[in-house]
């Protein structure tokens, strides 16, 4: 078994795993967007900001996510046909998540041998219970 330590991590608002289409293949909401109608505003407002950069930018963005509120920022990282994109509060390190999102696609790719969107769509309940153990109610958990 793996051995979890509560990190610093504040508060991550959601979590959403997109493919290059715009078609949500993951997503945990941990903050203020209840409704069905506002997580596909949010998810289609967080493509469109995320997709339209080069993969040459920098991995961070001051998020204008009216349900998360102005202080919010996107940091994601673009792996082949998927953006794992994390919405956090201004407390959160920019390398701190980046990190976390590393450890979430080593797990996967341990799980899968090699994770694909095809992983995403046939095994969502093993997908999402290894995104359980490391974030839970917008707590990131790191392994050691």
């Amino acid at each position: 078994t793996m051995f979890y330590s509560l990190h610093y991590f504040q508060m991550i608002k959601g979590i959403l795993i997109i493919n290059n289409h715009g078609k949500p293949r993951l997503v945990k909401f941990y903050q203020s967007v209840t409704n069905e109608d506002e997580q596909q505003s949010v998810i289609r407002r967080v493509f469109q900001q995320v997709a339209q950069r080069p993969d040459s930018f920098c991995n961070y963005l001051e998020g204008s996510i009216p349900e998360w509120g102005d202080a919010t920022r996107i940091i994601y990282r673009h792996y082949a046909t998927l953006y794992f994109i994390f919405a956090v509060d201004q407390q959160e390190s920019d390398l701190g998540i980046l990190d976390l999102i590393q450890v979430f696609v080593e797990a996967l790719d341990k799980c899968f041998e090699n994770v694909c969107e095809l992983d995403f769509i046939f095994h969502s309940d093993r997908v999402s219970y290894i995104l359980d153990e490391i974030i839970m109610a917008g707590m990131g958990l790191e392994t050691k």
